[in-house]
């Protein structure tokens, strides 16, 4: 599992926060469709000064929990239109999920194709809502993996300026098939990539052995290791880690800002 139930974004570094949200208003939950016609749950915020590409947030196993709703704020905060959807529409309804929601069994029935159909919708949406601008995904363990391999191009309906994985699980053996360590030449989008140094889940050895691989295809990338950084240190609660919380930060709105 990745982050607590109550775990929170950390805030954005000062400098970086453009416009607060009128009124403090919060997300707004959405119902969208995919093309096998699942309709699953998604949570939108508008920045009120945008600046950059839109992002599709790749919730951790958990699905849309307080946390992603909160970072979709964030990110709207920092210049970013920004949409977190939630996987398990075909398996558990409709969300946003709770704290004695049982991911697991319905993470084991998600499937990558499912997955990435669900993106392409958001996708959708926004071109509907915002227009046809540019877009990244933004993924969170479970999330960094599907946000990699969103990276691929096979839909060009989905047409992704890059994608950004948080300690993104890398081996496909983890979930039931390949994964971005095995596709990694077929990965054709703008990477970044931030994972822990003392990450158990993902070794090191395997951040190596993937960013050899997108050096090798050619594809842009920057892979940053944050060293004795453990898996979800992405968390406001973490104050030991809260100058790779920030760097995180800054390293993610510089992507966004370089490929849109």
């Amino acid at each position: 599992m990745c982050f607590e139930f109550d775990a929170l974004p950390p805030d954005l570094p000062a400098d970086a926060r453009l416009a607060p949200i009128a009124g403090g208003t919060g997300p707004e939950i959405l119902e969208l469709q995919s093309a096998d016609g699942t309709r699953f749950s998604a949570a939108f915020t508008g920045s009120p000064a945008p600046s950059g590409p839109a992002v599709v947030i790749l919730p951790d196993v958990r699905g849309l929990y307080p946390f992603y709703l909160e970072l979709t704020v964030r990110f709207a905060e920092a210049g970013h239109h920004a949409i977190a959807l939630d996987y398990y529409g075909r398996t558990a309804g409709l969300g946003p999920r709770d704290e004695d929601f049982e991911y697991q069994p319905h993470r084991e029935q998600s499937r990558p194709e499912q997955v990435r159909a669900d993106i392409a919708a958001a996708r959708s949406y926004l071109r509907e809502r915002i227009g046809d601008g540019p877009a990244a995904t933004v993924g969170f363990c479970f999330g960094g993996f599907h946000s990699l391999l969103a990276g691929i191009v096979e839909e060009p309906e989905l047409d992704l300026a890059g994608v950004v994985a948080f300690y993104g699980a890398l081996d496909g053996a983890r979930f039931g098939g390949n994964g971005p360590l095995q596709r990694v030449a077929e990965i054709t989008r703008p990477v970044l990539g931030l994972f822990g140094g003392a990450d158990q889940a993902i070794p090191v050895e395997q951040v190596e052995q993937f960013e050899a691989g997108l050096r090798e295809s050619g594809t842009s990338h920057e892979i940053h290791v944050y060293p004795g950084a453990p898996h979800s240190f992405f968390d406001r609660k973490a104050d030991e880690f809260a100058e790779a919380s920030e760097d995180a930060w800054r390293r993610t709105l510089g992507f966004l800002r370089a490929v849109g």
